[in-house]
């Protein structure tokens, strides 16, 4: 699947750079830029001169936008090291800082003068825009200008870590990204086995939960049982931003490969009172920290509890991909009362001279132990019991956040902790991650506002009583 994306963005980036070249040829006097792949210093200063010239903004509306053209495929024939580059020459037409200063004293100069404050704040407000917001906004009215954006930004916050310039830059870009991607410009589609070939080839390549075995398992996903909704943007049609599968069933699902299951029967939707969000992807990296996942979760629900009015649940069935990575510290570390004096001695039997926590810590590394049903069920209660502990009770380091970013999304959207499922993904990813255990998160439609506001107000998460008796044992 990794190689299928990578195949698919090179052939995309040289789609984009051939329809750039025609647009920047397209004014009268159009530069053609070329600059070696690294971009040495030489080409740095002919790069520096033409992002002045592209805000000078010369020639009109056409000439702009050939200029951009040009920057912009060279951009995309640039190494890692040019690109770096490019993007702190840019990040250096940031604010003219005695502008700002003059601004800024003007301002505390104005005192109970309305008029003169007003004025001043207006100037302020104009000397703090950066010229290479400007620079950005002209990549946006090119064909695909929106994605290259999108895109640009994904490559900028893997760059800007210690990186002070490239930060600013990706912040200013993340802001302008966010008022494009206001949920009000969004689009909500139901995708079937009929969309266009192009739009169901990025769902399999963008599906980061359960990977999509093939046409196949795609087909099976997309059932009259099924149903796989996506979020687009007029300017990027034929790009899913955040997409959900959800399946139509009886009761609440425990296991992701009986849900999964290619040969089982088809369910009859009209039956379902249970719609379970099996995979919820966010498409595009460089809309991260851009929300509109709650929305999509709403959306769905209204779409389907217009469509199946006999449907009562709403509920997901859950990885937690923190939880192995957070057990593995807590051993290492040895803290003291993690596991019960029950459990200490269950363990201690299987240690072979390791103590339980020993024992408990050569398990979870090996990860074989699900095959074993005497090992599994020994592993069971401190395992089940722990995972409720890591949903509901850790945090971040002085946040009020859940530690798992999975838990965090859902207690944000006015989700509840439902139930734990033992051994539901056994998979290599799902043992990996999750130790086998998956989670239904249930969003009740009448607790969800007193939820979202009370885990947001004071962390507080919302339990069932399943999982609130396994928080006393």
């Amino acid at each position: 699947m990794t190689q299928a994306v990578g195949t698919s963005l090179i052939a995309r980036i040289k789609g984009l750079a051939k329809l750039w070249l025609d647009v920047a040829g397209s004014a009268k006097g159009g530069e053609t830029l070329s600059f070696a792949p690294d971009l040495p210093d030489d080409d740095l200063e002919r790069l520096r001169k033409q992002m002045l010239a592209c805000l000078e903004g010369k020639g009109g509306e056409v000439s702009a936008r050939a200029r951009a053209a040009a920057l912009g495929r060279e951009y995309l024939s640039l190494s890692a090291e040019g690109r770096r580059r490019f993007l702190r020459l840019m990040a250096g037409f940031g604010p003219d800082t005695a502008r700002v200063g003059g601004a800024t004293q003007a301002l505390l100069a104005a005192g109970d003068d309305d008029q003169a404050r007003l004025s001043a704040e207006a100037a302020l407000r104009t000397a703090l825009e950066p010229p290479y917001a400007r620079l950005l906004t002209q990549f946006n009215a090119l064909p695909e200008g929106v994605k290259f954006l999108v895109d640009l930004r994904a490559e900028l916050m893997g760059m800007a870590k210690g990186d002070a310039r490239l930060t600013a830059l990706a912040k200013e870009l993340k802001d302008l990204l966010a008022a494009w991607f206001d949920v009000g410009f969004l689009e909500l589609q139901r995708i079937t086995w009929r969309s266009p070939a192009c739009v169901l080839e990025k769902i399999m390549a963008y599906e980061a939960v359960h990977a999509i075995q093939g046409w196949g398992d795609l087909k099976n996903r997309l059932d009259s049982d099924r149903r796989l909704y996506a979020f687009f943007h007029p300017r990027m049609p034929e790009e899913p931003l955040i997409f959900v599968e959800v399946a139509l069933v009886r009761g609440i699902a425990g296991n992701v490969h009986e849900l999964l299951d290619p040969h089982a029967p088809v369910g009859n939707p009209d039956e379902a009172d249970t719609a379970i969000f099996y995979s919820i992807n966010n498409a595009q990296r460089g809309l991260d920290g851009i929300s509109f996942g709650n929305f999509l979760i709403k959306k769905v629900v209204e779409e389907l509890s217009r469509e199946f009015p006999r449907l009562k649940n709403f509920a997901t069935l859950s990885p937690l991909p923190g939880f192995r990575p957070w057990l593995v510290e807590k051993l290492a570390e040895g803290e003291a009362g993690l596991l019960l004096p029950a459990e200490h001695r269950t363990l201690t039997q299987l240690s072979n001279g390791q103590g339980a926590k020993g024992s408990l810590k050569a398990l979870v590394d090996d990860g074989d132990w699900a095959n074993d049903p005497m090992i599994a069920e020994t592993l069971r209660a401190p395992l089940t019991r722990l995972a409720a502990r890591y949903v509901a009770q850790e945090k971040r380091t002085g946040q009020g956040r859940a530690l798992d970013p999975v838990a965090h999304f859902h207690l944000s959207n006015g989700a509840r902790v439902e139930r734990l499922n033992w051994l539901a993904d056994t998979s290599a990813k799902g043992m990996k991650q999750s130790l086998g255990l998956m989670i239904n998160y249930l969003y009740k439609l009448d607790e969800i506002e007193t939820n979202h506001e009370s885990y947001s107000g004071t962390g507080k998460v919302a339990v069932s009583s399943d999982i609130r008796g396994l928080l006393k044992v």
